[in-house]
């Protein structure tokens, strides 16, 4: 007898109505397959693909060597991995600050190629031109 598991996806609607709600939003980091396999299972809300993977994966001192192919490569690991977990790929330093159109090309690319859900991009007011347009 096979037992049916309803898998509810969690979406930026999802993270709203549980803000709403006063719930708790859990969110955790993974770079691969196996570890957002894992952080899926345990009902995780949000898994954040974060630039830090140029330091946790590939050793770098700081974020700044990682590429956008990087991030799209991480990103669509973990993607492949999620059933239900809201996905958020970090915009890697020097994709987004430019211009406007060079951040919505470097979000689309992420998007597009990875399946993400969702981009995050670090910044304040100085970062402001690349999103308003």
């Amino acid at each position: 007898m096979s037992v049916n598991k309803e898998v509810k996806k969690i979406t930026t609607n999802t993270l709203l109505e549980m803000k709403r709600k006063g719930e708790k939003i859990s969110m955790l980091t993974a770079y691969d397959y196996s570890l957002a396999k894992i952080i899926d299972m345990a009902g995780i809300d949000v898994i954040l693909v974060g630039d830090s993977a140029s330091n946790v994966m590939a050793g770098h001192e700081t974020t700044l060597p990682i590429t956008l192919n990087d991030m799209i490569y991480h990103a669509a690991s973990v993607i492949r991995a999620v059933d239900r977990a809201l996905v958020v790929v970090d915009l890697p330093f020097g994709s987004y600050q430019g211009n406007s159109k060079e951040a919505l090309h470097s979000s689309i690319r992420i998007m597009k190629e990875s399946g993400a859900h969702a981009v995050k991009l670090e910044g304040g007011r100085e970062g402001k031109e690349s999103i308003d347009d």
